[in-house]
């Protein structure tokens, strides 16, 4: 599993952690249409917003992993024929691969348990039951979940807490929903429309914190499509947490549908970590944290108070740490072998550090 962790670094391996201080087309959920339940999300900020640029995360080599692996677990699964009839919509093409990933995972650890009830649950639920736990999005239904805690354990799979969907799976209460609703709606209309979409189908909700107080964050690459964060309640700032977390999905996905094998041999300095990273984690970096600035440079106009200074100060302060980057990141640009993927981190690094 990858670790993404949020103050947005990250460790390769298990999970990636992050500590922070255009609208899409809307397909059907879960691959066929579906009733929703939950919230509607809210208009957010000025009308001006959605005339932001639209970014293209569109990539072919993921569209492609995401059937393809999604359809071998549900081969595994022996459940192919109980899954809805499969669709080339790229949204519900993400979000039946996140869904099935957590299906596998599921059912490995009922196995490993011995717990034939919960296991059959999951061949008789390809989808991991999230019909009923859906919630209206702009940018499709989203699995919002607020487990306690302790319902996070760590094992041999990632060094980090997880959670995987199951038959006792609830919704989050309203609220968190219409949270997470409006943050994607935001993130949507800043321009990350289809990479919230593809790569943020669950949400994972962990503590609610203060503004100003570090927030931690992370995906991990066995349940890809799947973010846990903390939150303070503020749907700009979890957009900005979202965004951060998909592009690190993103990229995992990448790389994998491009079978690029970056040594742990080369090293960069991270400004984030503060110390020497294997040329992976500083990719990631170079990829997620520019994201995230600029979505917070379209929205900072659009903020007051102490939001808009709180947001002022997270820019300032990724401008720069990024721009320590700037020689080391062509070198480590040369380590990914596919032309397209490496365009693509070139341009979202580029626009950042001209912000």
């Amino acid at each position: 599993m990858a670790d993404h962790r949020g103050h947005h670094g990250l460790r390769r391996g298990l999970s990636s952690t992050h500590h922070t201080g255009s609208r899409a087309p809307v397909s059907t959920a879960w691959g066929r249409t579906t009733t929703w339940s939950g919230p509607r999300p809210n208009p957010v900020g000025r009308t001006r917003l959605v005339d932001a640029p639209t970014i293209d995360f569109s990539f072919a080599p993921i569209r492609t992993l995401h059937r393809d692996r999604a359809r071998q677990i549900r081969t595994l699964m022996q459940s192919a024929t109980q899954h809805p009839t499969e669709t080339e919509v790229p949204s519900a093409v993400a979000v039946d691969y996140c869904l099935a990933h957590h299906v596998l995972e599921g059912a490995e650890a009922a196995a490993r348990a011995r717990d034939a009830a919960v296991f059959d649950w999951y061949g008789t639920h390809p989808d991991a039951g999230t019909p009923a736990l859906s919630t209206h999005t702009l940018v499709g239904p989203r699995v919002v979940v607020a487990p306690d805690l302790e319902h996070l354990p760590r094992s041999g799979i990632s060094e980090t807490p997880y959670y995987v969907l199951g038959p006792d799976t609830t919704a989050a209460p309203p609220a968190l929903r219409e949270l997470v609703a409006t943050a994607c709606a935001t993130g949507a209309r800043s321009g990350f429309a289809s990479l919230l979409a593809d790569h943020a189908a669950v949400v994972c909700l962990l503590r609610r914190k203060r503004l100003g107080d570090t927030l931690d964050s992370w995906t991990i690459t066995r349940l890809p499509g799947t973010i846990f964060c903390d939150h303070v309640g503020n749907p700009v700032v979890l957009a900005r947490d979202l965004i951060h977390e998909a592009g690190h999905n993103w990229l995992n996905d990448a790389l994998s549908a491009t079978a690029c094998k970056i040594s742990d041999e080369t090293r960069f300095h991270s400004p984030w970590k503060k110390t020497m990273r294997p040329a992976f984690g500083f990719l990631h970096a170079c990829w997620a944290f520019p994201l995230t600035m600029i979505y917070t440079a379209r929205l900072l106009e659009e903020t007051t108070g102490d939001l808009h200074r709180f947001l002022a100060a997270y820019l300032d302060q990724q401008r720069g740490l990024l721009s320590t980057t700037a020689d080391d990141h062509a070198d480590a640009l040369s380590l990914i072998s596919d032309p397209g993927l490496r365009q693509r981190l070139h341009a979202v690094h580029q626009e950042a550090l001209s912000l």
